[in-house]
C-alpha cells in the first residue's frame, strides 16, 4: 500500500505537523528545511534547505514488536535505502545512523518514534549533501556526500523507506553495530562492558554492580 506524501516547503518539524493533525490519518512528511528538527533527548536537529532527508510517516502500530526494536529495525530500512550494498552505514544503539570516516565514527542521521492511539509516527532526519558544524561532539556529524554515497531526490527516498517500514518484520542487518560486544563504553552515570544488542532493542552491558539492560530513555551520552 503506498501511502499519501506530503512535501511541505518549510515546517517546523515534520513530527510536530503530523502530531497537529491526526485527521490525516497514515501518510508520509517530507519537508525542504524544517526550522524547528529535534534529536532525542530533546537536542536540536539542523535541517537546512537542499542538505537531507526531513520526513515522519503516521503507520499502523506495530503490536508484536518492542518499541526499541521499532526503531532499530525501522533505521536499518532506512540505510539499506541510503547504502543499497550495505558496506558503509552502520547503526550507533540505540537509533543513530553512522559511518567510520578516516578513522572516526560520524554521525549521519537519526530516528524518533511516538505513538499517538493506532498510529506510530516515525520521524526520520539524515544529512545528504551537508552537515552542521557541531564543535565539541564526540561523535561529529557528517553527511552522505563526505562518503562519497549519492541518492536519489528525498521525495524518492521518503517514499523507498516508507515502503519498507511499513512491514518490519523484515530484518536488513547493516554492515556494523556500534557498541559491539566486548567494547568499553560509557554513559551519563554509568559505565561497563557491552555484551551485545538485547532482541527487544535493549543494550546488554557488564557493570561494576552487574547485568544492566539499557533502554533508549535511560541513557545520554554513550561513547
Amino acid at each position: 500500500m503506498d501511502l499519501p506524501l506530503i512535501r511541505l516547503a518549510e515546517v517546523d518539524s515534520t513530527q510536530a505537523f503530523l502530531r497537529r493533525h491526526p485527521h490525516l490519518g497514515f501518510c508520509v512528511v517530507v519537508a525542504d528545511r524544517q526550522s524547528q528538527g529535534r534529536g532525542r533527548q530533546g537536542n536540536r536537529w539542523e535541517s537546512a534547505a537542499g542538505k537531507g532527508l526531513w520526513m515522519s510517516a503516521a503507520l499502523p502500530v506495530h503490536p508484536d514488536l518492542a518499541p526499541g526494536l521499532v526503531l532499530q529495525r525501522a533505521m536499518a530500512a532506512a540505510a539499506h535505502v541510503l547504502d543499497p550494498g550495505s558496506r558503509t552505514l552502520g547503526l550507533k544503539w540505540p537509533n543513530d545512523l553512522v559511518a567510520w570516516q578516516g578513522g572516526r565514527l560520524v554521525k549521519l542521521g537519526g530516528i524518533l518514534g511516538e505513538q499517538i492511539g493506532d498510529r506510530i509516527i516515525l520521524g526520520l532526519g539524515v544529512n545528504l549533501t551537508g552537515a552542521p558544524e557541531i564543535p565539541g561532539r564526540v561523535i561529529p556529524p557528517a553527511c552522505l556526500m563526505d562518503l562519497g554515497l549519492t541518492s536519489p531526490p528525498s521525495i524518492e527516498l521518503a517514499a523507498h523507506i516508507t515502503k519498507l517500514w511499513m512491514d518490519l518484520t523484515q530484518e536488513f542487518q547493516p554492515p556494523f553495530q556500534w557498541p559491539e560486544a566486548g567494547l568499553a563504553i560509557r554513559w551519563e552515570g554509568g559505565q561497563g562492558t557491552c555484551l551485545g544488542w538485547e532482541t527487544d532493542g535493549r543494550l546488554k552491558v557488564a557493570a561494576a554492580d552487574g547485568i544492566q539492560r539499557l533502554s533508549a530513555g535511560e541513557v545520554v551520552g554513550l561513547s
